[in-house]
């Protein structure tokens, strides 16, 4: 029972971490109708600055200028790139992002080279123990951040005028831009935000029980995407739930392969594409994605 409710609640703060990184991929969807291939290199991205930098100013100014910098290449990526190619095929687009992505993680893997780099965060390899159930630090602390920037991320999404004309935006755009809501300004804004919280996730990414950031920790963003569809890819709600049932699902049969050794090897990397696929036969728009209707 101990090791269950020890991979239960590292499930679920990994799974908040991964729930960042989905609400990036709504984000932009929302706004501009793209799915955006892309977000793994901003996830890398930010981690990278982190890295480079909490050796010579700290780690919190590091880390502070490494969601900035991701927030500027997310916005970079839109304004130089994604809006020359407005009004194409949403197909189109999203290929342009698995262009992107593989340009800015190309020159990002040439930086690193075959080093795993240390973001410095405060916490170590410190453990939490209460009643004979540990748990390190890194994930207590991922699920705090994580819960306070999804609920600011909500808050805003509904209360504020940016919220508003997103939400306005991803409703019907014409009718958005008539009213004098700045479409343009709507998709930057959406691409520097998905790039900020793809720097915080790249964070808890990287700290233990992970060595550090590498190559591969943009991959991460590929079992995000899971969380994404399987929530719904344009609902915000859906990314929370699906980044904690991503979560929550890899951990368990992570921790439980051994008893699942007759469904093969590497089931808990498999396991959240399996759970996004059965969702989906029985609710192709996701859990609380908008059914598309269509009059016949």
């Amino acid at each position: 029972m101990t090791t269950f409710i020890e991979l239960l609640l590292g499930g679920l703060a990994i799974g908040s971490v991964y729930a960042l990184i989905a609400l990036g991929f709504v984000v932009i969807f929302k706004a501009t109708e793209v799915v955006n291939f892309a977000h793994a290199s901003l996830l890398l991205a930010g981690g990278y600055v982190t890295a480079v930098l909490h050796d010579d100013i700290g780690f919190w100014p590091a880390l502070g200028v490494g969601v900035a910098g991701a927030a500027v290449v997310g916005a970079a990526v839109e304004f130089l790139v994604m809006r020359r190619y407005r009004g194409s095929d949403h197909s189109v687009l999203a290929i342009v992002t698995i262009g992107v992505d593989i340009l800015i993680t190309t020159e990002l893997t040439r930086r690193m080279g075959t080093e795993v780099l240390s973001l410095g965060d405060p916490w170590g390899d410190g453990v939490v123990t209460v009643g004979g159930i540990t748990l390190a630090q890194t994930r207590i602390a991922a699920f705090v951040v994580a819960g306070l920037l999804i609920t600011l991320f909500l808050l805003a999404f509904r209360y504020t005028s940016w919220g508003v004309s997103m939400r306005a935006a991803a409703e019907n755009p014409q009718t958005a831009a008539l009213m004098g809501i700045r479409l343009g300004r709507v998709s930057l804004s959406a691409w520097a935000v998905a790039g900020a919280l793809a720097a915080v996730a790249a964070l808890f990414l990287t700290v233990f029980p992970t060595p550090g950031l590498e190559r591969a920790t943009s991959f991460a963003a590929l079992k995000a995407f899971p969380a994404a569809i399987l929530g719904g890819l344009d609902s915000t709600t859906g990314a929370l739930v699906g980044g904690l049932v991503v979560g929550v699902t890899e951990s368990l049969a992570t921790g439980y392969q051994g008893d699942l050794s007759f469904l093969g090897r590497g089931i808990g990397d498999l396991a959240p594409y399996l759970v996004m696929l059965v969702v989906l036969l029985v609710r192709p728009a996701g859990l609380f994605g908008t059914k598309e209707l269509a009059r016949v």
